[in-house]
């Protein structure tokens, strides 16, 4: 059976609170009510990846956020999907997939209505097969993309998606993804003032060891530091080496200042198109601080070529995952992100997302994407999730809402000194 074209319908127009730095949208950890966009149809989703960390997680955040939702957990390990099958209920089911075969592949697709593609690293992967797959059999895709030449690469397929009807979003983790729409909202909210311009967007990123992610997580990073960084500076197109440019952040409470280094994300590149802004840039940094240092050396001591050899870097992460584990169990993993918008004014506004662990944290975003898009918030073509054909701007509230459950700091739109945990005092109880 074919997939069904999800119709596009927006649940929540004409509800959103715009965020702006003069009137914050407040959020209350109240997690909307899911309004799928045909309430008599049995959905069906694939998780692919299903068996993974940010593939499990995603599907349990689905069952807890749309229990009448089908969940197909996808991979190739069976005792590892009945297992996940177990955990989520009479409501899921297992299927044997392998990602490189396009006939499995299109056939696992063929009677779902949405797929979920966690199957990573997306690193040095030479096609983008799953969104191809999608398009073909007319099923509506989000991925949770990390990697720019990949997220890119698929957002070339956009008349391919147009043409077939089928609706598609790369890039819809929690970084990249959730703090894509942050960013746009605090644009967005700016721009509304009419006052100053947004010259400066900053994402820093911080996770505490591998943030439980696994070893994922760990191929990812190690892969990102055998590409060259792009960043832009009023406008023009710079390139800088990866984990470099170190400078020291504060997170707020529960996470404090953190040291973070330029890392080539898709971000800074599909912002700059989509916002306009005219300076982007992303860094990541990570803890015990050693691991920050361990990967600076890795830059400088191994040629570029060898950090982008998937084969390569699978044996490092084979070496080095035992001790990260280890040390895993004491540094914990605790997830922040925290989006800077400077204007052409002289304000500067803060948006931050700290989550006790990453293990649920990007399950729960991701869970976010597909629920807006089952909403029918996303139109055919392939986006970006700060594009309004992604997630249309009367639906990001609800996105936000649902992605911040459980954290123990979410704002948008606040001055620093609000977020900071020292903030600068400039003059007689003056902050800035």
């Amino acid at each position: 059976m074919m997939a069904r074209v999800l119709p596009l319908h927006h649940p929540y127009r004409g509800t959103t609170v715009r965020a702006s730095s003069s009137n914050e949208t407040k959020y209350d950890g109240v997690v909307p009510e899911v309004k799928l966009a045909d309430p008599t149809r049995n959905y069906r989703v694939l998780v692919l990846g299903g068996t993974g960390r940010v593939g499990g997680s995603t599907a349990v955040a689905l069952s807890k956020l749309c229990p009448k939702l089908k969940i197909v957990v996808a991979g190739r390990n069976r005792e590892k999907g009945e297992a996940m099958v177990a955990k989520l209920g009479e409501n899921s089911e297992f299927c044997q997939v392998d990602i490189n075969d396009a006939n499995m592949l299109q056939t696992s697709l063929r009677d779902v209505d949405l797929v979920v593609h966690a199957a990573g690293p997306f690193q040095q992967a030479p096609k983008c097969t799953v969104l191809e797959a999608a398009i073909k059999t007319k099923t509506a895709y989000i991925d949770v993309c990390d990697d720019t030449s990949y997220a890119f690469r698929a957002k070339a397929l956009q008349a391919e998606a147009l043409a077939a009807n089928v609706p598609a979003i790369t890039t819809a983790g929690i970084y990249p993804g959730v703090s894509n729409v942050m960013a746009a909202e605090m644009v967005a909210a700016a721009r509304s003032e009419d006052k100053g311009k947004p010259e400066k967007l900053r994402f820093s990123y911080y996770t505490a060891g591998t943030g439980g992610a696994g070893p994922t997580i760990l191929a990812t990073s190690f892969l990102l530091l055998g590409e060259e960084v792009t960043a832009y500076k009023q406008g023009e197109k710079v390139k800088l080496k990866p984990y470099s440019g170190m400078i020291n952040v504060d997170f707020g409470k529960g996470i404090r200042k953190r040291d973070v280094y330029l890392l080539n994300l898709p971000e800074v590149r599909s912002t700059h198109e989509v916002l306009g802004v005219p300076t982007v840039s992303a860094r990541f940094g990570t803890s015990p601080f050693f691991w920050n240092w361990g990967m600076e050396i890795m830059t400088k001591l191994l040629p570029p070529e060898v950090l982008r050899d998937r084969a390569k870097v699978q044996q490092m992460v084979d070496l080095f995952d035992p001790v990260v584990r280890a040390t895993d169990s004491f540094s914990g993993e605790r997830v922040s992100m925290r989006v800077d918008l400077e204007c052409s004014d002289g304000r500067v506004a803060v948006g931050l997302y700290s989550h006790k662990k990453l293990s649920v944290a990007v399950g729960v975003s991701t869970a976010a994407f597909v629920v807006a898009m089952l909403e029918g918030s996303t139109q055919p073509g392939v986006w970006f999730p700060e594009e309004p054909q992604g997630i249309a701007v009367e639906a990001r509230e609800a996105l936000l809402r649902r992605a911040s459950q459980g954290t123990f700091n979410f704002i948008l739109n606040k001055p620093p000194w609000m977020v900071e945990t020292v903030p600068k005092e400039v003059i007689l109880g003056i902050y800035v």
